[in-house]
């Protein structure tokens, strides 16, 4: 981790980094929870979150409502600047060095194959439109299969149809 703080100072957990990155932070907090053996799941049941919702927000994509980085900060003994750094606003760019993860490359392989002929059925099923990225929650899970278990997603994403207005009123 290069780049502890957003100061360009800091190192190690404890208080007194300044001004922890999103990024930076999530990797730490991500690190605390896994050494204390919690899950995901556990830590959506204490926040009342939707456990996607929640690893995303802890990996700094959403910021987390400060009641609940206050339940997170607990839970996981966590520093003060660390939940501080949970409930700050994101920056939502792409980070080039993750999207060589196979994991995440698999998600834009299948965007790539799936995404025109979603975008077709979108279309035929709403209208000219798009489905929200924003407005959404996707929810994953472990499907049984004779060949071996699946990865089971669902995405439900609020349709927002394109309107054309006038700047005039």
């Amino acid at each position: 981790m290069s780049d502890q703080t957003e100061t360009g100072g800091g190192a190690g957990q404890g208080s007194g980094r300044g001004l922890v990155s999103k990024r930076v932070a999530g990797e730490l907090i991500d690190e605390k929870r896994r050494e204390l053996g919690v899950t995901w799941t556990d830590l959506a049941e204490r926040t009342g979150r939707p456990r996607v919702w929640l690893a995303s927000a802890v990996l700094g994509a959403q910021p987390v409502p400060a009641a609940e980085a206050e339940i997170l900060g607990e839970a996981l003994g966590l520093e003060p600047d660390l939940v501080a750094a949970l409930t700050r606003q994101p920056y939502r760019t792409v980070d080039p060095e993750i999207l060589s993860d196979p994991t995440i490359y698999r998600f834009q392989e299948l965007i790539q194959v799936y995404g025109p002929a979603l975008k077709a059925l979108i279309h035929e099923e709403f209208g000219d439109g798009i489905m929200s990225a924003i407005n959404c929650s996707i929810d994953l899970e472990r499907g049984k299969h004779p060949g071996g278990d699946r990865v089971v997603l669902r995405i439900d994403g609020k349709f927002l149809p394109y309107d054309w207005v006038s700047t005039e009123a």
